[in-house]
């Protein structure tokens, strides 16, 4: 596709953080996009509405079943008789809707469905929904074809742009295991994180912290669950497995330094000693309009970093004693199997509880260590299917929430 012709584009998880910057781009670059679809979880009802009377799109989804009929009321008030698409398969069935690319910003495990919806449509996926690929790696992987996932983590927009250009001048050949060849030159992978709210704090001085302190991330602006797993750095844990599933990298050589200025995103160090970066200020903008214009750029999309003036950039070894979720998150990657879906599903249910004022900040952590303890998984005679994911996500929170309960 040629950067004259406009994209059609649908939007997952449109009211959240990424959804919302994504519309931004897409409002500012009207003759590159135009948004044919939106989908969210229903609990900001009225923004959806209004984002898709502003973008005039053809149909909307909503995950909440019981919000559908009151969608379509506000719809029609509004003179907008959008299409509704109702529930979690409503949703799973937009992202197969005629289009050029879906950006996947839904949050945590619930966009697994939608993700494989899309590849099978042969739609292009942005994906912002790591989990989704974290928690059913092996099925993503058995249907996306090379080039079809774009990632729009800030980390692994990063690494892409940081392999050898003689691949290509695009990501045909870096997404979902394509990277063979390459891996040979390459010595690590290097994911940079700001260390969150609490860098420089012992595992004691985390004992108090409150949810207003772990919400209040230093340098990005994201949604609550997302900002908690900055603050416990699990995100940076799934962002590890994400890297080695994305790149056919081996978690032994994927490594995660602390980066409190966040403007290098990441880093590919080869084996002749140089080290390729990506920097530009921290903006999610960037990462989204790449996805969904790849492989062409967007014009000024965020500011650059500022060239006239003086910077520091500092880098610093990840504590894992204080935060321990990355080594654990290297343990469940290198198990494979149904063990990365128990280890998000049970942070998903500590982090629902911290938010909620029922659990401590360093029992999020402590209770998915418990939970991925306890785990058995599936008979590995035959391939993971779909089942055995949903089987282990639902045995993972259910055994979370016991914890959690006794903790309390």
């Amino acid at each position: 596709m040629s950067s004259e012709q406009r994209r059609e584009v649908i939007i997952l998880g449109s009211t959240g953080s990424i959804g919302t910057q994504a519309i931004d781009v897409v409002t500012r670059n009207p003759d590159r996009f135009r948004v044919v679809g939106l989908a969210a979880g229903g609990g900001r009802l009225d923004l959806l509405v209004d984002q898709a009377c502003a973008l005039g799109v053809e149909v909307v989804a909503v995950a909440d079943p019981d919000a559908a009929a009151d969608l379509g009321r506000r719809l029609r008030e509004r003179g907008h008789p959008a299409k509704v698409l109702a529930g979690a398969e409503g949703v799973a069935e937009l992202a197969s809707w005629q289009c050029d690319v879906v950006l996947n910003g839904i949050t945590g495990a619930l966009g697994l469905e939608s993700t494989l919806a899309a590849l099978r449509a042969g739609r292009l996926l942005a994906l912002a929904n790591k989990e989704s690929l974290i928690i059913g790696g092996p099925l993503v992987r058995a249907v996306a074809q090379p080039g079809q996932i774009v990632p729009v983590d800030s980390e692994h927009f990063a690494l892409a742009q940081c392999f050898p250009r003689a691949l290509g001048d695009d990501l045909t050949s870096l997404a979902m295991g394509q990277v063979h060849a390459p891996t040979a030159e390459v010595r690590k992978l290097v994911i940079t994180a700001s260390g969150g709210p609490f860098r420089g704090r012992t595992r004691a001085e985390l004992s108090g912290v409150t949810r207003g302190q772990a919400l209040n991330h230093p340098t990005w602006s994201m949604g609550p669950v997302i900002t908690v797993n900055s603050a416990t750095l699990v995100n940076k844990g799934l962002e590890v497995i994400e890297a080695h599933l994305l790149f056919d990298v081996p978690l032994d050589r994927i490594e995660v330094v602390v980066h409190p200025q966040s403007v290098i995103h990441s880093m590919v160090e080869y084996t002749d000693g140089s080290t390729l970066a990506q920097a530009s200020p921290p903006s999610m903008c960037i990462p989204i309009a790449y996805g969904i214009g790849w492989p062409h750029r967007v014009d000024a999309v965020a500011p650059a970093i500022d060239w006239t003036r003086a910077h520091t950039w500092t880098f610093e070894p990840l504590d894992g004693d204080a935060f321990p979720s990355v080594d654990l998150a290297c343990e469940v990657g290198a198990a494979g199997g149904t063990a990365p879906a128990v280890y998000n599903a049970a942070n998903e249910e500590a982090v629902d509880a911290f938010l909620a004022g029922r659990l401590a900040f360093p029992a999020i952590v402590d209770t998915i260590a418990q939970v991925v303890s306890e785990h058995q998984q599936p008979d590995t005679s035959s391939a993971l299917a779909l089942a055995d994911v949903y089987a282990a996500d639902a045995w993972a929170r259910e055994r979370a929430r016991e914890l959690i309960s006794r903790s309390a």
